[in-house]
């Protein structure tokens, strides 16, 4: 599968009262340009983008932070934290090497250094997942697209939670018909981010 580099411009820009554009930056990432691959890792779902901007909208609690984004495929969201002064960590599934390859090439084709990318299935605790620094905020774009994932999904993120007590998880989810327990799942108390889930 060939994958394209895409360079976006962001369109969470500041502008000043005199209509001067303040603040604004592009992201390059690497995506599929059509669903045609298995790994749903390898494209910008609509709930990237709303957490992205989530994300640009809250940058200022973000300087200084450490943030990990899991399930990040592509790292949109991840890419715009690490812009805004967080330091990042990105995981995708440790099964999905290719995945892992475009959470790297996004930091790299963002200038962004020292971003660790790890491996993590839903509902396991790898090593490098205790390694972790302590977290300031959890980013999980669209993580509950597949009913048979949710219980494991809801164990990672409990146990991110519960080893970093101060942080929050910042969501976003798409409404799928089957994926009618998504909201249910979601209700359990298990984002305490501002603003809670944020449907697509």
């Amino acid at each position: 599968m060939m994958l394209q580099r895409h360079q976006r411009k962001n369109v969470y820009s500041d502008q000043q009262n005199d209509g001067v554009t303040a603040v604004c930056f592009s992201i390059e990432i690497y995506a599929c340009l059509q669903v045609l691959d298995p790994q749903y890792g390898m494209y910008v779902w609509p709930c990237a983008v709303v957490l992205a901007q989530f994300v640009w909208t809250h940058r200022a609690e973000l300087s200084g932070k450490t943030v990990l984004e899991i399930g990040a495929g592509v790292s949109l969201p991840g890419v715009v934290a690490a812009r805004c002064g967080a330091r990042l960590f990105l995981s995708d599934s440790s099964e999905k090497p290719s995945c892992l390859q475009n959470c790297r090439r996004s930091g790299e084709a963002n200038g962004l250094s020292g971003v660790s990318v790890l491996g993590l299935s839903w509902g396991e605790v790898p090593p490098d997942l205790l390694l972790l620094p302590e977290l300031d905020v959890v980013l999980g774009s669209d993580v509950f697209y597949d009913p048979e994932d949710f219980e494991d999904v809801l164990v990672t993120i409990a146990f991110l939670l519960r080893k970093n007590p101060r942080a929050r998880f910042w969501t976003t989810y798409q409404r799928r018909l089957v994926h009618r327990g998504s909201a249910a799942a979601l209700g359990s108390g298990l984002h305490p981010g501002p603003s809670g889930p944020v449907p697509c």
